[in-house]
């Protein structure tokens, strides 16, 4: 299962790309190192894309456990019910949260000035 999945019909608007912690922007010419993001490692972007592949890879070991239960390759069937189990509740929590974020966005957009 692909991410492109998870978006179904909708599709998102394209976010301005994000400069890395302790990167140049070349926008705005300005040194952005973020004080405290530097002690996380990472920036917002990063993690969510960490946190989709990760999803990802779930969807792909429930799969691939799958197929070996299909043909008759899998050992003990209770791992595919745990992977399918947990790609199911990981998608269910990325479709929520991405749905949250549509609304928090509509919101904004809907807000005068």
């Amino acid at each position: 299962m692909g991410i492109e999945a998870l978006a179904g019909a909708t599709t998102m608007p394209q976010l301005p790309t994000m400069p890395t912690v302790g990167g140049t922007d070349s926008t705005l010419g300005t040194d952005q190192t973020h004080a405290a993001g530097a002690s996380t490692g990472g920036d917002f972007g990063n993690l969510l894309i960490k946190s989709l592949d990760s999803v990802e890879a779930m969807g792909d070991k429930a799969s691939d456990l799958s197929v070996q239960a299909a043909t008759g390759d899998l050992d003990a069937i209770h791992d595919y019910t745990i992977a399918a189990t947990e790609a199911q509740v990981a998608t269910q929590l990325t479709v929520a949260v991405r749905d949250k974020a549509v609304a928090a966005f509509t919101q904004i957009m809907q807000m005068s000035v």
